[in-house]
C-alpha cells in the first residue's frame, strides 16, 4: 500500500476514534446545566466585577437559581432593569437597586502639589508605588498613571492633569478600580451624594500644607458647623458618615483649603433613568 495513503487512513481513523470517545464522555460525564441559571446569566452585562459578592455573573446567576433567598438587586452595574428581568425570571418581588457610583478622594493635580522625583520605569501605579512610594511629594495621593483608567468597562475614567479623574455620568459602579488602585484612594458610594472629601492624607496639618495646598488639615471646621455631627476628623483627617449627612454643604463651605467637594455624583443609571421618563412624556 502506498506509505502517503496508509498515513491518512491512519490520521483520519485516530481523528474518527477521538471523536467518538469525546461525544461518549460528553453523556456519560456532562453536567446538566441549570435552565434558570442560564437564563439569568443572559440578562447580567458580564462584567464580572464582583459588586454583588460573587466571583462573577457565572457564580450570581448560580446561587440565584440554586439557593433560596439571594437578593436579586445586587449588581449594581446592571441597575433596576437587570433586577427586573431577575425578578421575573425567578417570580419573586423586584427590588430596587442602589444605584452606586466610584469616586477619588485626591484632587492634589500638578496644580496643587508637585513631584519629589523623575520617575521612569513600568507605567503602573503598583509599579511606581513600590518605588518611595511613587513619584509625588504625598505619598497617600493618586500617582496618575492609569491602573484605574485599565480596568474600567465604561471609560469613564481619564488621567487629567497629573491625576485620575471619573466622569460619574458613565460610571456604573461595578468598583473594579476601587479594587485596583494601590493607593485605596478609590471608593464606591451611592451616587445619591452630594458631599466628597477629596484628600486622603492622614498627616498632621503642617505637613500635608508643604505636600499639596489642597489636603486635609484636620482643623475640624468641617466638624464643628455640621449640624448633624456627619462629620468627624478621624487620623487626622475629615470623613464623612452617609447615613447622617443631609447635604447641607455647611462643611464645604467652612474648609479653609477647599478639600470638601460638592457636587452631582449622578452616575450612568441615572442619566439613562431620566433619559428613558423623558423620551415617555
Amino acid at each position: 500500500m502506498n506509505p502517503i495513503l496508509l498515513a491518512v487512513i491512519v490520521v483520519c481513523s485516530i481523528g474518527l476514534l477521538c471523536a467518538v470517545v469525546l461525544v461518549v464522555a460528553s453523556k456519560f460525564f456532562g453536567v446538566e446545566e441549570d435552565e434558570k441559571a442560564g437564563k439569568i446569566r443572559e440578562c447580567l452585562p458580564g462584567a464580572n466585577c464582583g459588586a454583588c459578592g460573587y466571583a462573577g455573573c457565572d457564580g450570581y446567576a448560580k446561587a440565584l437559581a440554586e439557593e433560596d433567598g439571594i437578593k436579586t438587586n445586587l449588581c449594581i452595574p446592571g441597575a433596576d432593569a437587570v433586577a427586573k428581568q431577575i425578578s421575573e425570571i425567578l417570580g419573586v418581588e423586584f427590588e430596587d437597586v442602589v444605584e452606586k457610583i466610584a469616586v477619588i478622594h485626591c484632587y492634589g493635580d500638578c496644580n496643587h502639589t508637585s513631584k519629589k522625583m523623575e520617575y521612569v520605569g513600568i507605567q503602573s501605579c503598583q509599579a511606581a508605588k513600590m518605588l518611595y512610594g511613587g513619584d509625588g511629594k504625598c505619598g497617600f495621593g493618586c500617582i496618575g498613571l492609569g491602573d484605574c483608567v485599565s480596568v474600567c468597562p465604561q471609560n469613564a475614567i481619564c488621567i487629567s492633569d497629573g491625576i485620575a479623574r471619573i466622569d460619574t455620568r458613565k460610571c456604573v459602579g461595578c468598583g473594579l478600580c476601587e479594587k485596583k488602585c494601590p493607593q485605596k484612594i478609590i471608593t464606591v458610594m451611592d451616587d445619591v451624594e452630594r458631599v466628597l472629601v477629596t484628600c486622603n492624607n492622614t498627616e498632621k496639618g503642617a505637613v500635608v500644607r508643604q505636600k499639596c495646598s489642597n489636603g486635609c488639615i484636620g482643623c475640624k471646621k468641617c466638624e464643628k458647623n455640621c449640624p448633624v455631627g456627619a462629620i468627624t476628623v478621624v487620623d487626622n483627617l475629615a470623613r464623612i458618615d452617609y447615613d447622617k449627612c443631609i447635604n447641607c454643604e455647611e462643611c464645604a463651605k467652612n474648609c479653609p483649603v477647599g478639600c470638601i467637594l460638592i457636587s452631582d455624583f449622578s452616575g450612568l443609571h441615572r442619566y439613562v433613568a431620566a433619559d428613558s421618563e423623558t423620551a415617555n412624556v
